[in-house]
């Protein structure tokens, strides 16, 4: 019984270990994906701004598409919830 126990204490440990280093690899790929989420908006944003005409086109009326801002998701954000219906 008590090797069985120290085994059991030992894969604990051992799982313990593993828990933490996936935690802290965890966090660094989440900073990064962090960094260049904003390298990303930060080009998309300077993209429209120079591709963004100062005046109107021949006919008056702007293009809609010019203006139109790219909504990049947060994926560090956990989804919603599914609505179950039974």
């Amino acid at each position: 019984m008590e090797r069985l126990n120290t085994q059991l204490y030992l894969q604990n440990c051992f799982i313990m270990k593993e828990n933490e280093r996936l935690r802290k690899k965890a966090l660094l790929l989440n900073q990064e994906n962090q960094a260049l989420l904003s390298e990303l908006k930060q080009r998309l944003q300077s993209k429209a701004k120079s591709s963004h005409p100062n005046n109107n086109s021949s006919n008056g009326v702007a293009s809609v598409t010019s203006r139109a801002t790219t909504q990049i998701p947060d994926l560090n954000v956990p989804p919603l919830p599914a609505n179950k219906t039974a």
